[in-house]
């Protein structure tokens, strides 16, 4: 069955008899001139009474009209939509009423402008019908009145976030102008949207944290902070205003608010006074809505050696490590180690103007001046294997590689190690010896690990204990938790944190680094090259002086840096399984080949022996 057309507002009119032919013919012709619609040009004129238009506007709209000159407006209802998106669409909030907000618009029938009202109030937007004119002196009315009632808190508020500026890093147009918008806001009173995501990033960066996770959950949406590599409550966000604070976040990074069923990631700077940080964006759809986190990376990083945590003797052992002219250097260890911290801080001491760096990322955390810095793009086919290549072909004198995630990258990151380069690249291994065996495992032929290994370095990030701790007498449990951990030394005293304003009172405030460089000397790389296990790689390494990550965190344990707590919360003291060799009575590790004091060659016992003593025979080989 065919529909009726709809009729529209002149044939309504005509209908009625409240306009002429000729004088519908006059105005329709003046319309595109003035670029609005027939009823305000109506309006305007005086050609038809206000109540007949009215009338007309409603049959044909089908929505309720607001006169705006004598309505009554909410301030809460005022305080969702700043003023200036109040005159760009116009538009004037009026209630809020059984969980809508009411708000009269010139085009209610424009349903992109009510859903961009939507992202931007949370709220569900219940349109009514009023005359563009009506709609600006209303907004100059109750805007004014609205600032007027309280200048002291619109000068603070203005105040408070008046230094905060958001920045692009996208080159589209379209978000470049949503940005200015927003900046426009930030600068009138802003939305309850954008003041939640200003404050939660101001009060982050005051707190010296690294991550914002904002997650969803049934009752309301929770914001927790991530400081010294803990998580903690920062605040909560009412339901309501989860899905505007998202949108708000996914605009500045220049993703797609529309799309809410798959991850996206982004990023977009942010300029608080004279401080510039670098903003990263990951989101995650659950089953309350999108979690979403934001990782905070300052540019104002300490980029030295000592200043990451390491000793004056370690420092200097690896600057010795990195003044070879050529070889490659792993920093190893799981994510927020501080890997990337410890690259740029050797990046930093090997810049000079004789020297060419180029480095490959995934993506750029921080911007060294002087430094040729690129980054991968999966999408347009530039992985860290093709990135190298060409890379290679830049006659380069140190490459840096964020991370080595296959065996292509690997060999031809060791390749170009024993071509008369300097690599440095991470791995994410548990401590500098396991990252031998993770090559391996990526099927990097150990010939080749052995040529091109200068060294590998291993590290955690430790909590740091404030200046407000307390110091002591040791107890018998802090001695035998102590003991257990396999050390011989035991200190008289113990620190305790005690908590202030100025650690949040947490009783930590920074990090310090714990270290293991394992250096690839005549002797490992020989036990590389035959095969060795990771024991006997060990147990030569430390006969050669390698000091373990544990033994660099109960040394700052010593030094009254950090406490037992946070040691064993950050580090594991696993304690290898060991046997004994039959012939010298040397306890061992059961991986190795060869006892270590005697050259025995080593194979398992009988049965029965082995199930009644648990060790090892040794037989002459």
């Amino acid at each position: 069955m065919k529909r009726p057309n709809k009729k529209r507002l002149g044939e309504v009119l005509q209908e009625r008899g409240k306009i002429s032919s000729d004088d519908l013919k006059t105005v329709i012709a003046e319309q595109p001139a003035k670029a609005i619609y027939l009823g305000e040009i109506l309006f305007e004129r005086g050609l038809v009474a206000k109540p007949d238009i009215v009338m007309a506007l409603e049959e044909v709209s089908q929505f309720q009209y607001v006169d705006c000159t004598s309505v009554s407006v909410e301030p809460s209802a005022l305080a969702m939509i700043p003023r200036g998106a109040a005159e760009r669409f116009p538009v004037l909030p009026i209630r809020h009423e059984r969980g809508q907000l009411v708000v009269a618009m010139a085009s209610p029938q424009d349903l992109a402008k009510v859903e961009e009202l939507r992202f931007m109030t949370g709220c569900p937007i219940s349109p009514r019908l009023a005359f563009r004119s009506e709609l600006y002196c209303a907004i100059r009315k109750y805007y004014a009145d609205q600032s007027s009632r309280s200048p002291e808190a619109a000068s603070t508020k203005e105040s408070e976030w008046e230094d905060v500026e958001f920045i692009s890093t996208s080159a589209r147009q379209s978000t470049k102008e949503a940005v200015q918008e927003l900046q426009a806001d930030l600068r009138q009173r802003k939305t309850p949207a954008v003041q939640i995501v200003s404050e939660v990033i101001q009060m982050a960066l005051r707190k010296r944290a690294s991550d914002i996770h904002i997650e969803p959950r049934l009752a309301e949406t929770a914001v927790r902070i991530r400081v010294d590599g803990v998580l903690r409550d920062l605040r909560t966000i009412p339901r309501t205003m989860q899905n505007s604070v998202t949108s708000r976040v996914k605009i500045l990074a220049d993703l797609d608010i529309a799309e809410r069923r798959t991850p996206q990631d982004g990023r977009f700077m942010v300029n608080i006074g004279l401080r510039q940080v670098d903003v990263r964006v990951s989101t995650l759809p659950t089953q309350y809505g999108e979690k979403v986190v934001i990782r905070l990376l300052s540019s104002a990083q300490k980029m030295t050696f000592e200043d990451v945590g390491m000793s004056s003797q370690l420092s200097a052992t690896f600057t010795e490590m990195l003044s070879t002219p050529q070889g490659m250097i792993l920093v190893t260890g799981p994510t927020g180690a501080g890997k990337s911290t410890t690259l740029y801080a050797a990046l930093t001491a090997l810049r000079k103007p004789s020297v060419n760096i180029v480095t490959v990322e995934d993506p750029v955390e921080y911007i060294l001046p002087g430094i040729n810095q690129s980054h991968v793009n999966a999408k347009a086919g530039l992985t860290f294997a093709s990135c190298l290549r060409s890379i290679l072909r830049q006659d380069p004198n140190v490459i840096m590689v964020g991370e080595i995630r296959d065996v292509e990258t690997a060999e031809i990151a060791m390749k170009a190690a024993q071509t008369g380069h300097m690599v440095l690249s991470t791995l994410h291994t548990n401590d500098s010896i396991s990252a031998v065996a993770r090559l391996l495992d990526l099927g990097v032929p150990s010939f080749l690990l052995g040529s091109s290994l200068t060294g590998i370095l291993a590290q955690r990030l430790l909590r740091k204990l404030c200046s407000c701790h307390t110091v002591q007498k040791a107890t018998a449990d802090f001695r035998a938790r102590l003991a257990a951990t396999g050390t011989k030394e035991f200190p008289a005293t113990m620190c305790v944190p005690a908590g202030c304003e100025q650690c949040d009172f947490t009783g930590y405030k920074g990090r310090v680094g714990v270290f293991e460089l394992l250096r690839f000397d005549e002797f490992v790389r020989e036990i590389v090259r035959t095969g060795g296990g990771s024991d006997e790689i060990r147990f030569i390494a430390s006969s050669h002086g390698l000091r373990t990550m544990q033994d660099d965190a109960l040394g700052k344990l010593a030094a009254g840096l950090t406490t037992l707590d946070e040691i064993l919360r950050v580090l594991a003291f696993d304690k290898v399984a060991g046997a004994t060799c039959l012939r010298c009575d040397q306890k061992i590790s059961s991986s190795f080949r060869f006892c270590p004091s005697c050259g025995t060659r080593l194979r398992e016992a009988p049965a029965k022996k082995r199930a009644s003593t648990e060790v090892f025979a040794g037989y002459p080989s």
